[in-house]
């Protein structure tokens, strides 16, 4: 009798908190972090209401800082950061790889959990008064002077920064351990590789954010000095702690995503990805020159001149590989059998997207340009460029590229093309003119601002409300798939990699027995069921 899969086996809500199974796991991290996307996307809603308008007069000012703290808190630490390794990688990196599970399953489990104390924390800080600190938590807003629930939503995000350290542990040993007869490193998805580098990140940079937050806790409860000049501390340690994890975290956000878009982009042009091992090893530099750049994100905060120019230089230097990868993707597209997929869509989406926050990114390395655009909507802009139109659009491709693999089911592919199309032209009327705002020098943070900004903010209010409609799309049509969508096969776009090579949705133990892998990554000239 064949096993029955991950979705039938065990109904009762019991098996699935008590699961060790990888692929229920990701789908317990998917329903955690699709919650987090739209409690941060509603308090979206609201800042942009209230920029609408020139006056502050939909919501205060305290009230604004609140929006737009716990907006970043929510989505950057509970949505952002999890949502392609905790979905995606805890769902595809065994089945990749040729693995039954991961390499501790338990551990796998308590990193969910972990993770919803943690967010249950930070959202009690939200529904008792909010956080108003700005998401940075920088000094001494954070230890002195807010009023607001500090102390509760610093120990939920150091909580969660577990969940992150136990799940970067797990892809790593994994990796190492537990691949196929046959899957060399350099047989690996190029999404293995992201994965890989991304928990090298996590592992390495998470307990400096997570030791950063508690400092912060215990000044504020006991007025230890570790960051009040009043009592022999240094605010600008603070930033040097924050940003030492948070520009690496930028990599945590953008890197899936990068392995996501190899796969989409070979997957639908037909073609081995044009220089793999240069992609595969830009991942690699990205993770390790991603921990030398954190700097530059205080060229205004007091460090020397010497310190700003080496940062500067460090900084355009990190944006090589991420140029590799981008030149290398496009080359695999030349002259390539593309089809126009829905996944595909998402993945010239991000690609669109990407450079343009990539190229933003070098103005910010100029120290000139920095000083200058620094605190205003120039610098949302890029971000949201980056991890807006980057990660969130990596891991829309990704959800569709495997949604018939999860759910053994088809989505509506006319309505999937009319979200990606939505969303794509919603991310741009949405943030393309904040650039122009913050060129102009309109602040960031300001719920008030001259009425000479107002017709940028009025076409910015109008691609959120655009954007809005574009997310909800896909969590309606790919819920209505699950009960009413065609049944999808094994391999339903005919792609290569070991994740087809077994049935939609997998068993529990993924494969019926263990494969043996004789072939090279993204071998399309003998294409395999």
């Amino acid at each position: 009798m064949p096993p029955r899969h991950y979705l039938n086996n065990g109904y009762g809500v019991k098996s699935w908190l008590l699961t060790r199974d990888h692929k229920r796991i990701a789908l317990l991290y998917l329903a955690s972090v699709t919650f987090f996307f739209f409690l941060g996307g509603a308090m979206a809603v609201l800042i942009r209401l209230e920029l609408a308008t020139p006056a502050g007069d939909f919501v205060t000012d305290e009230t604004y800082n609140k929006l737009f703290t716990m907006h970043g808190v929510m989505m950057v630490f509970f949505f952002l950061i999890p949502a392609i390794p905790a979905v995606l990688g805890n769902f595809l990196v065994p089945l990749m790889i040729g693995a039954k599970d991961l390499a501790f399953p338990k551990l796998n489990l308590a990193s969910w959990y972990i993770y919803v104390i943690g967010a249950s924390f930070t959202t009690y800080s939200l529904v008792t008064g909010g956080l108003d600190t700005g998401w940075t938590f920088y000094t001494p807003f954070s230890t002195v002077a807010s009023n607001s629930n500090v102390i509760s939503a610093a120990l939920g995000i150091f909580i969660t920064g577990f969940s992150s350290i136990l799940t970067g542990l797990n892809f790593i040993v994994t990796t190492h351990r537990m691949r196929a007869p046959g899957m060399t490193w350099f047989r690996m998805p190029l999404f293995m590789w992201s994965m890989y580098a991304t928990s090298l990140i996590m592992v390495l940079g998470t307990p400096v954010i997570a030791i950063t937050i508690i400092l912060v806790a215990s000044e504020r409860l006991f007025h230890f000095g570790f960051f009040d000049p009043t009592l022999g501390g240094d605010p600008v340690l603070f930033q040097h702690l924050f940003w030492f994890y948070s520009h690496p975290a930028v990599y945590i956000m953008i890197l899936p995503a990068m392995g996501v878009i190899s796969e989409l982009v070979a997957a639908f042009c037909r073609k081995q990805v044009f220089g793999y091992k240069f992609v595969a090893f830009a991942s690699i530099g990205i993770a390790v020159l991603g921990f030398l750049v954190w700097g530059h994100h205080m060229f205004v905060a007091g460090i020397s001149v010497y310190a700003a120019l080496i940062f500067s230089i460090l900084s355009f230097l990190v944006a090589v590989p991420s140029a590799v990868k981008v030149f290398n993707w496009t080359a695999t597209m030349y002259k390539g059998s593309v089809s126009w997929q829905t996944p595909m869509l998402y993945a010239i989406g991000f690609i669109g997207l990407f450079t343009i926050g990539g190229l933003t990114g070098l103005f910010l390395a100029a120290v000139g340009l920095d000083v200058h655009v620094t605190d205003t909507y120039f610098i949302v802009a890029h971000f949201h460029y980056i991890m807006v139109g980057g990660t969130i659009m990596g891991y829309l491709g990704g959800l569709h590229y495997w949604w018939p693999k999860i759910s053994g089911r088809l989505y509506n592919e006319y309505l999937a093309k009319i979200a990606a199309a939505i969303i794509f032209f919603g991310f741009n009327l949405t943030f393309f003119p904040q650039f122009i705002l913050g060129y102009l020098g309109m602040p960031r943070r300001y719920h008030a601002y001259p009425p000479e900004f107002q017709v940028l903010n009025v076409l910015s209010s109008a691609g959120a409300s655009i954007l809005g409609v574009g997310y909800l799309l896909p969590m309606i049509y790919l819920t209505y798939s699950l009960r009413y969508g065609k049944i999808a096969g094994s391999n339903p776009w005919n792609a290569v990699g070991l994740e087809w090579n077994t049935t939609s949705p997998p068993p529990t133990e993924n494969f019926a027995e263990t494969p043996v892998v004789t072939w090279e990554a993204y071998d399309y000239s003998a294409p395999r069921a």
